[in-house]
């Protein structure tokens, strides 16, 4: 007996460190296309805001410009943007500038870093007419509260003698006022979507320095001091602009970008969210019969709101299980997990070193793509169709 292939949709996460979300999402097509060569395939490379954000919403169509700001060290970095929604949205990756693993932006200390450049890409996309902006943050190594980035716009910060001080954590030890006169005013005809799974508030024991700083270099006798200069700075910004942003969630995401841009009147959402209506997602799951996700590593946090939930609530929205495919899975977490997921795979077939992993992901998803049409066709009762499948 043999059946139609199924349609599928392929919505996978970036595997950090090893594999982008579009390519990824190809190499499971290519397991998928071994025992099913004439399959209705729909590629939905995923992403939540942080790193990789762009290549996920570019797969589907818009256009890659680049433009020189500074970066997070203040030398000059070439950023990708993305424009779509015909001409209309840009696309800003905040990991494109100030990224965690730009080793420029790395290689000076924490509290010498600025997010100056993320304005400044602001600004000459205002210049160029746009109004309407969504920005991902996640990635970033960045700790200053978005200080460079209101700087950038317009926002002058000065010392008790009115003197300019830098819009960096270690500036704002002489920070005393926020002028915001000179804030750009076209920002008030602006839209702002903010893209992050983050919902942390600026400062405090849960905020932007004490959770998030010391993966980006904040030393542990240091994260007192700079959370206590990022609140003071907040409450000084706040009442010059008489809106309040420090305590809503997410005003922590990427070392307090979240803050800055709320502030601002941005609206935060959920990045991958944010991603799958870019995309189109929803489209690409009528009438699919199944789905394929996947990310790095998966555990409780990803219960939490990380991609692979999203998509496999948007698929059982529309009636449409997903299975997910890991790099690796934390097994006490698989009792909730399979709630959500129809099976949930490992990358691997058996003990194999990281870096290994890294280097053989694209051909470890196809192969396990491959064994999971099997299974499903099996399921099907149908037999795999192998007249035209390649050897």
């Amino acid at each position: 007996m043999r059946a139609d292939p199924p349609i599928v949709v392929i919505a996978p996460d970036s595997f950090k460190g090893s594999i982008a979300a579009p390519p990824a999402a190809s190499a499971i097509a290519e397991g998928l296309r071994r025992v099913w060569p004439g399959a209705d395939l729909r590629l939905c490379p995923m992403a939540d805001g942080g790193e990789g954000t762009l290549d996920a919403v570019l797969s589907r169509g818009g256009q890659r410009l680049t433009a020189r700001v500074g970066g997070a060290s203040g030398e000059t970095v070439e950023a990708s943007y993305g424009i779509v929604g015909g001409g209309k949205i840009a696309i800003i990756e905040a990991a494109q500038i100030v990224g965690l693993t730009d080793p420029e932006g790395t290689a000076i200390d924490v509290e010498q870093r600025s997010s100056r450049g993320i304005g400044e890409l602001i600004v000459k996309l205002l210049n160029g007419g746009l109004r309407e902006f969504m920005v991902g943050l996640g990635g970033t190594s960045t700790n200053d509260g978005g200080a460079g980035m209101l700087a950038a716009l317009g926002v002058q910060l000065l010392d008790v003698g009115g003197r300019s001080v830098d819009a960096t954590p270690a500036g704002l030890a002489k920070l005393a006022v926020a002028d915001t006169g000179g804030l750009d005013p076209r920002l008030r005809e602006a839209t702002i979507t903010i893209m992050s799974d983050v919902d942390n508030v600026l400062a405090g024991p849960h905020g932007a320095t004490a959770i998030f700083g010391p993966q980006k270099g904040v030393r542990a006798e240091r994260v007192g001091e700079i959370d206590a200069r990022l609140a003071r700075f907040a409450a000084l910004v706040e009442k010059a602009l008489g809106n309040t942003a420090r305590d809503r969630p997410g005003a922590g995401a990427a070392g307090g970008l979240g803050f800055a841009l709320q502030l601002l009147g941005g609206e935060m959402r959920s990045g991958a969210e944010v991603v799958a209506d870019l995309i189109g997602l929803d489209a690409a799951l009528r009438g699919a019969h199944w789905m394929i996700t996947g990310e790095g590593r998966t555990d409780a946090q990803t219960l939490l709101g990380k991609t692979p939930l999203v998509v496999a609530r948007r698929g059982a929205s529309m009636g449409v299980r997903t299975t997910l495919i890991s790099g690796g899975i934390d097994r006490t977490a698989l009792p909730e997990l399979s709630r959500h997921f129809a099976g949930c795979f490992s990358l691997t077939f058996g003990p194999i070193a990281l870096e290994q992993c890294v280097v053989q992901a694209a051909g470890l998803l196809t192969d396990r793509a491959e064994q999971l049409a099997l299974l499903l066709t099996a399921l099907r009762g149908s037999e795999p169709d192998t007249a035209d499948a390649k050897p």
